[in-house]
C-alpha cells in the first residue's frame, strides 16, 4: 500500500479503520429487528438536523438564504434521505416479521416479457400528493416473478451468512444526499460498515452529517473523513476494505482501477488496462453520469403545454446549476413537427428566464468555455449556453462531453410519430455518451395512437433510469426504484458505471427503472376526460426552476416528511397552488 500521506492525516484514518473493524463485528451481530430500531434512530436525528442540513447546503453552493432556488437543497438533501430511511425501515421491518419485501406489491411482466415490480407509490400520502406519478423496476430478461420474490432482501435476507467487512464510499460533491444514500446502501444491501470520504466540496456538511448520522457513528458502523485525491488514493489502495463505491467521473474511476492517466504512472496504467490487469484488487461499483437525452415526441400541444414542457426541459438542465450527473443535456426534436418553432421559442424563453445562480462546481467554468469554443454561435442567455445544432454543425462534442454545467443542446431529427421516436431512441443509444438516464415527453393522445409501438421504443431505450413525462431526477429521489447505469459496462469500458444504489426494496437482478408522470399539471390534468393521460393534484412541481413557491413548498414537504402534521401540510399545499 502506498504511504504518501503525512502522519497527521494518516493517523486519524487508520484510527477510523480500526474502529470500523470492531464495529463490523457488532453490526454483524444485530438482528434485522435491531437494525430497524437503529434506522428509526437515524431517522429522528436526520429530521432534527434537516434545517441545518439544508441551510449549510445552500451556503456551500454560494446561494443566499433567500435565493428562490434554495428549495432544491431541501428536496435533494434531507427530504431524499428521510424518504429512503422510511422505505428501508419498511423493507427491513417486513423481513424481521417473516414477510417478503414484495408482499402486497404488484409484480407482473412488461410488454417485452420482463418481470416488473410496481415500486411506487406504495404509501397513501404518496398516492395523494404525487398522484399521476408511478415507478417501476424492470428486472433482467429471464428473471421470473418467483425469482424476484425469492431474492428480494439481498443481504438482509440472511445477514449472518454475509461476508460483511468494511466498505469504502467515495462521496459525490454535487448533491448532498448522495453520500448518505450510498452509505445506507452499503450497510443494508451489502451488509458492510462504511468509511465515507466526502468530496471536498461538501466539507462544510461534515458537522451536519456527523449529527444527523450519530446513531451509526456511535457504535462504529460509520466513520467520515475529509480529504482530496491523495486521501482517496490511499484509501482505495488500503487492504482493509472489502468493496469500493464511487459517485463521480469515469476518469476518476479509471485512475482508481488502472492507475493515473498522467505523470509517471500513465504508461503503466495504459498497459494494465490493455492487459486487463486492474490495480484495484477488490470489487467496485460506480455511478458516473453521462449525456442524458430529452426526447420530445411531436404531437398536438396547446400553448400551455408548450410553455410548461419548455420550463420542464429548462429545469432538467438548470437544477443545481447544471452540476448534475442526470441533468438533461441533449434535446432530440423533430424537424418535421409543425410546432417545432413555437416550442423552440418557449424553450429559449424558459432557459433565459430561470433564476440566475453561481456556477459553483469546481472546473465548471472550464467546461463552459470548452462548450463555447466548440459552438461559438451558441446563444448566451444570462449565465448559460443554449446550443442549437444547425445544418453542417458537428454535434459530436455535445453528444460525447458531459459538461456538468449549464449547457443545453438541441438536435433535430427527421420524422414524426413512431418513425421519429424510433430514430430518437436509436440516436440516444448510439450517439450519446453513457446510459444513466433518458427523458421522454409525449402527450397522451400521441402515446395512445402509438400503442404497443411506444412500449417497444421504451424497451429499446437502453438506460438505467427512464422518465416519461417527468424528469429522471424523480427516479433518483424515489427510494423504492433503482439508480444506476444500464447493465453491460465493464471495468475497461465503464460508461455510466456499474451496479445500482437506492433500491430500498433490495431487489436483485435489476436492469432499469421507469418512472412516469402526468403530461399536464393540475388543474389542466383534468383534460384526461378529453384525451386520456394521468390525473394529478400537483400543480407546477416544486422542483421546476420556474416555480414561484418552490422554496416554501420544498421546505414544507420536508418538514411534513420529518414530523407529519395535517395543518402544516395544508399550508404547504396552498403554497403549491401558487407555484
Amino acid at each position: 500500500m502506498p504511504d504518501t500521506l503525512a502522519d497527521d492525516v494518516r493517523a486519524p484514518i487508520e484510527s477510523a479503520i480500526a474502529e470500523l473493524q470492531k464495529g463490523s463485528a457488532a453490526w454483524s451481530a444485530l438482528t434485522v429487528g435491531q437494525r430497524v430500531t437503529l434506522l428509526r434512530g437515524v431517522r429522528r436525528t436526520v429530521a432534527a438536523n434537516a434545517r441545518a442540513w439544508a441551510r449549510s447546503a445552500v451556503r456551500s453552493k454560494q446561494l443566499s438564504d433567500d435565493h428562490p432556488l434554495r428549495g432544491e437543497e431541501w428536496l435533494s438533501g434531507p427530504y431524499a434521505t428521510l424518504g429512503a430511511l422510511d422505505a428501508y425501515i419498511e423493507t427491513l421491518d417486513r423481513i424481521a416479521h417473516g414477510r417478503n419485501p414484495l408482499d402486497g406489491l404488484t409484480v407482473d411482466r412488461t410488454a417485452s416479457g420482463q418481470t416488473r415490480v410496481h415500486a411506487f407509490p406504495l404509501e397513501g400520502i404518496d398516492k395523494l400528493l404525487l398522484s399521476g406519478f408511478t415507478g417501476e423496476v424492470w428486472l433482467t430478461p429471464g428473471v421470473t416473478p418467483g425469482d424476484a420474490r425469492a431474492r428480494a432482501g439481498l443481504a438482509q435476507r440472511s445477514p449472518a451468512d454475509t461476508d460483511g467487512g468494511i466498505g469504502l464510499v467515495l462521496g459525490a460533491g454535487n448533491i448532498t444526499s448522495i453520500p448518505v444514500l450510498d452509505v445506507l446502501y452499503e450497510l443494508l444491501a451489502h451488509d458492510r460498515v462504511v468509511l465515507l470520504k466526502v468530496n471536498p466540496t461538501q466539507d462544510a456538511l461534515v458537522p451536519v452529517f456527523e449529527k444527523a448520522l450519530a446513531p451509526l457513528i456511535a457504535p462504529g458502523f460509520l466513520r467520515i473523513v475529509r480529504g482530496a485525491g491523495d486521501v482517496g488514493a490511499y484509501l482505495t489502495a488500503h487492504d482493509a476494505f472489502a468493496h469500493v463505491h464511487i459517485t463521480g467521473s469515469a476518469p476518476t474511476f479509471d485512475a482508481i482501477v488502472w492507475g493515473p492517466s498522467t505523470g509517471s504512472g500513465a504508461t503503466q496504467a495504459k498497459r494494465r488496462k490493455r492487459e486487463n490487469r486492474p490495480r484495484l484488487k477488490k470489487p467496485i461499483t460506480a455511478e458516473l453520469g453521462g449525456v442524458s437525452p430529452i426526447i420530445v415526441v411531436p404531437g398536438h400541444w396547446s400553448d400551455e403545454d408548450l410553455r410548461f414542457q419548455a420550463e420542464h426541459v429548462a429545469t432538467m438542465r438548470l437544477q443545481n446549476g447544471g452540476h448534475n450527473c442526470i441533468a438533461g443535456q441533449v434535446v432530440l426534436l423533430s424537424r418535421d413537427w409543425a410546432q417545432k418553432d413555437q416550442f423552440l421559442i418557449e424553450l429559449r424563453r424558459a432557459y433565459a428566464l430561470a433564476p440566475e445562480r453561481p456556477i459553483w462546481y469546481p472546473r465548471s467554468d472550464e467546461r463552459m468555455a470548452q462548450a463555447a469554443d466548440a459552438y461559438p454561435d451558441a446563444l448566451v442567455l444570462a449565465d448559460r449556453l443554449l446550443v442549437e445544432i444547425g445544418e453542417g454543425d458537428d454535434p459530436s462534442a455535445l453528444e460525447q462531453t458531459e459538461y456538468f454545467a449549464p449547457v443545453l443542446g438541441v438536435e433535430q431529427l427527421a420524422g414524426t410519430g413512431q418513425a421519429f421516436l424510433d430514430a430518437a431512441v436509436a440516436h440516444a443509444n448510439g450517439k450519446l455518451q453513457g446510459t444513466l438516464g433518458a427523458n421522454v415527453l409525449i402527450d397522451p393522445a400521441t402515446e395512445a395512437s402509438l400503442g404497443a409501438g411506444f412500449e417497444r421504443a421504451i424497451t429499446a431505450l437502453h438506460y438505467g433510469s427512464i422518465a416519461i413525462n417527468t424528469w429522471t431526477a424523480f427516479g433518483f429521489i424515489t427510494p423504492t426504484v433503482t439508480w444506476g447505469a444500464f447493465p453491460g459496462n465493464t471495468l475497461a469500458d465503464v460508461g455510466s458505471g456499474l451496479g445500482v444504489v437506492h433500491n430500498a426494496l433490495l431487489l436483485a437482478d435489476v436492469e432499469r427503472s421507469v418512472v412516469r408522470g402526468p403530461f399536464r399539471p393540475f388543474p389542466r390534468s383534468a383534460s384526461i376526460v378529453r384525451d386520456g393521460g394521468r390525473f394529478t393534484i400537483l400543480p407546477k412541481p416544486p422542483w421546476f426552476a420556474s416555480s414561484r413557491t418552490a422554496a416554501e413548498v420544498s421546505e414544507g414537504l420536508t418538514r411534513f416528511r420529518a414530523q407529519g402534521g395535517v395543518l402544516a401540510l395544508v399550508r404547504t399545499l396552498v403554497q403549491a397552488m401558487r407555484a
